[in-house]
């Protein structure tokens, strides 16, 4: 009995641990779609190149390992959100209110990236230095839960505060909400939407880098297709939740999470079929398209 319950823990945290990495993934994703109107192909880029900036940074400093991973994390963040600018700046502003063209740029623009990303760094998976206490356990009803968990758990319940708290009670969240709602209108006031616009991509593109540094840790290493897998389960988040809804996606992520988890261990030792977790979430995503098409919370940032 006692094991039965550690062993339902253990994948209970490990699963929140891991939808919260789909949070922080889908967060900058379902912002930018439900602010703006931009479905971001390219999101994949930002979370890879965000994971190895932090990876070449902690390999090029000395220190000790929370230094050389903060510090490397720092760069990683500012790297996504100055790439997420650019992109905005160069091939989105021109394109707004032309989906097709977004669309089209945006796969494009992935696809050059991930060539760049094989072509600075190749295809081999390089070690992420991580902190000691990060490979340690904390024991809760007898499951020894690897700390990272609760690192990336915290990191994802700060970031739906913070990007809630931004939208809905600062200056900043007031004008992107009311220049998506009326543009003429907020550039009538004398404030350029535009800056605000880039800021949102900006915002998005250093949620991507911090879900590619958590990655790292969580996984233990940097590879160049962990931005495209992950996007993956990122784009069912945010169809499960409600294109553009914050706390959707949230519920999404976590929900996604623990029936991949509890399915890999529970289903596949049942049925010794290693896919299951994968396949339960496709099951979910197709259970929520079919009853409820606009997905769990549609919209929930404005």
């Amino acid at each position: 009995m006692e094991a039965t319950i550690s062993t339902f823990v253990l994948l209970t945290i490990t699963g929140l641990g891991l939808g919260a990495m789909y949070f922080l993934v889908a967060s900058g994703l379902s912002l930018i779609y439900g602010l703006m109107g931009v479905l971001n192909f390219a999101h994949g880029a930002f979370i890879t190149f965000g994971a190895y900036v932090a990876w070449w940074i902690t390999d090029q400093i000395g220190g000790s390992f929370e230094v050389r991973l903060l510090v490397g994390g720092a760069c990683g963040l500012a790297f996504g959100a100055a790439l997420g600018a650019l992109v905005e700046l160069v091939f989105i502003r021109p394109l707004y209110r032309r989906p097709v063209e977004q669309v089209l740029v945006t796969v494009g623009l992935a696809l050059a990236l991930g060539a760049l990303v094989y072509g600075i760094w190749g295809a081999d998976a390089k070690f992420f230095p991580i902190p000691d206490w990060t490979l340690d356990t904390t024991t809760i009803l007898g499951a020894n839960i690897p700390n990272d968990r609760f690192v990336e758990i915290g990191v994802a319940a700060v970031v739906l505060v913070g990007l809630i708290a931004l939208l809905r009670f600062t200056r900043i969240g007031l004008v992107i909400r009311a220049g998506v709602e009326n543009r003429a209108m907020v550039t009538a006031l004398g404030i350029d939407v535009r800056k605000t616009f880039t800021l949102v991509f900006a915002i998005g593109g250093s949620l991507a880098a911090l879900a590619g540094v958590l990655s790292g840790v969580y996984y233990g290493n940097v590879d160049p297709v962990r931005g495209t897998s992950l996007l993956i389960y990122a784009f069912i988040v945010v169809v499960i939740g409600g294109f553009g809804s914050i706390g959707g996606s949230a519920v999404a992520a976590v929900a996604v999470g623990l029936v991949q988890q509890y399915a890999n261990f529970y289903v596949a030792d049942w049925l010794d079929w290693s896919g299951a977790g994968d396949v339960s979430v496709m099951l979910l995503l197709a259970s929520v398209l079919l009853l409820r098409p606009e997905g769990l919370a549609p919209k929930v940032a404005h």
